[in-house]
């Protein structure tokens, strides 16, 4: 999986069209192997993203859960300190 996408379901608050879009981003990068792509490749580029960020949004509103919502700043805190222990 692609470093750059984020959990973006059950956070307080809600994960906002530009997180949304900007995982679909890294996610069609990724499949597509190009980060930009010619102009050739574009509008199809485009329209990928826009799907996936549509299924996306379409995913994160249908799932429910009973556990209580993250916190963005305490996930945050967590992952700076396994960066810390990996990195030194």
């Amino acid at each position: 999986m692609c470093r750059n996408i984020r959990t973006l379901f059950n956070y307080e608050p809600h994960a906002t069209p530009d997180e949304v879009r900007a995982s679909a981003l890294q996610y069609v990068r990724k499949v597509s192997g190009s980060t930009h792509p010619s102009k050739a490749n574009l509008e199809p580029f485009e329209t990928a993203v826009q799907q996936v960020a549509a299924a996306t949004q379409r995913l994160l509103e249908a799932l429910v859960t009973s556990a209580s919502p993250r916190d963005r700043e305490v996930e945050a805190e967590k992952a700076r300190a396994r960066a810390k222990a990996r990195y030194g």
